[in-house]
């Protein structure tokens, strides 16, 4: 392998990892801010739930921006603008500003998230084999590496205004130095091989048949985004309401979903190679299903974290397998298909919190937590979406 990708490579892994942490080390702090802004769970749920707004107004015009500047490019200033926003999130003194630091950081994630993928699968392309999930993998780290860091900033009483300014200052300049790893030049739709031009030409009008896979892939996006994030906006806030736990062990349902989730993530490609990408999946959200549901069944410390970790490992392909299937769309513009599975995946993250929020407290949070099973049944029923069209891309020269 050239230099160059392998430089390439360890670039992508890097801003999969400051993606990952930067965004999760406040997420331990979230029962803390929660006091502080004296929310209820409703109102709490709604200002995190109206957060990914942001994401899914800036995932419009991602594709663009990548055209146009380079995934590179957009990925780097998408994560420095991205990271700077924690400093208005820990120093928000309304609900209604937190939320909209928020919006701005998913905004920020959204061009970030986008761009990474589409330049990771440009990387990809020059190994000739799957290497998505690994980086899929390292943003794992990155979150949990964030876990951990809040959890432990919280135990020993670090004034959250203090850690999100160290974490923009070291996590900014690591963002610089990755983008002069990442391969040059803008990216470009790949060459029209002849003989098969109608099949890789971007076409005006899509195939209904297209538009139905297109739209199961971003639902089931959607759907294990909203697994995800349940451990991200409640994970903590449940433990410490539920349990009588320390701080740091508050954070370690979130910190379990995604060490489980880094396992499967880094196993996940070869599991995909093995069994297939539908295969893959289907094994994953059936687990997820089952252990969540466990965890409400049977509520206790223990219980809660086997049941988020179960979640994580059975989420970990589901992102990256439905990101991949859309990309490899036949007649999709370069970066389309890519964008709008992650623009309807992030309909989850937004649904999410509210959802559990109202229901928490109509029914307490606990009951509420039964919505994270059902997504992941819902999850299963969309999982033939990833089955290959028999009109598949040619190979690209």
């Amino acid at each position: 392998m050239s230099t160059e990708a392998v430089r390439a490579r360890w670039g992508v892994v890097m801003l999969f990892w400051l993606n990952g942490v930067a965004w999760t080390s406040l997420l331990p702090r979230y029962p803390e801010i929660k006091t502080a802004l004296d929310a209820s769970n409703t109102a709490f749920g709604l200002a995190v739930g109206l957060g990914p707004v942001g994401g899914l107004l800036a995932g419009l015009f991602t594709a663009r921006l990548v055209r146009r500047f380079s995934s590179a490019g957009v990925a780097t200033v998408g994560l420095i603008l991205g990271v700077a926003g924690l400093n208005a999130v820990a120093n928000s003194p309304t609900l209604v500003l937190f939320s909209l630091s928020l919006a701005w950081m998913a905004a920020m994630d959204a061009f970030t998230d986008i761009s990474m993928n589409a330049h990771g699968l440009r990387v990809q392309k020059l190994y000739g084999r799957t290497i998505l999930n690994s980086f899929h993998g390292w943003w794992s780290i990155g979150a949990v590496a964030g876990g951990v860091l809040g959890s432990a900033a919280a135990q020993v009483g670090m004034p959250i205004e203090v850690q999100a300014f160290v974490a923009t200052v070291v996590f900014g300049g690591m963002a610089l130095y990755a983008r002069t790893l990442l391969l040059p030049g803008k990216d470009h739709t790949p060459a029209i091989v002849e003989g098969d031009a109608a099949q890789v030409r971007p076409q005006r009008r899509l195939p209904a048949g297209i538009w139905v896979r297109l739209i199961a892939l971003g639902m089931l996006g959607g759907s294990v985004g909203l697994v995800e994030d349940s451990a991200a906006s409640w994970g903590a806030v449940y433990m410490d309401g539920m349990f009588d736990v320390i701080p740091f062990v508050a954070g370690l349902a979130f910190v379990a979903l995604q060490s489980a989730q880094m396992v499967g993530r880094f196993t996940g490609d070869a599991l995909v190679n093995r069994i297939g990408a539908r295969s893959a999946v289907t094994l994953g959200v059936t687990v997820a299903a089952v252990g969540t549901g466990f965890a409400v069944a049977v509520p206790s410390p223990a219980t809660t974290i086997i049941g988020f970790a179960c979640a994580g490992w059975g989420i970990a392909t589901g992102i990256p397998s439905a990101m991949h299937a859309a990309d490899e769309l036949p007649g999709m513009a370069h970066g389309s298909g890519l964008t709008f599975v992650s623009w309807l995946m992030r309909v989850g993250f937004f649904a999410g919190p509210p959802l559990i929020g109202v229901i928490a407290d109509a029914v307490g949070l606990r009951w509420a937590l039964i919505v994270v099973p059902m997504t992941a049944v819902f999850a299963l029923v969309l999982t033939p979406a990833l089955t290959p069209p028999r009109t598949a891309k040619p190979e690209i020269l």
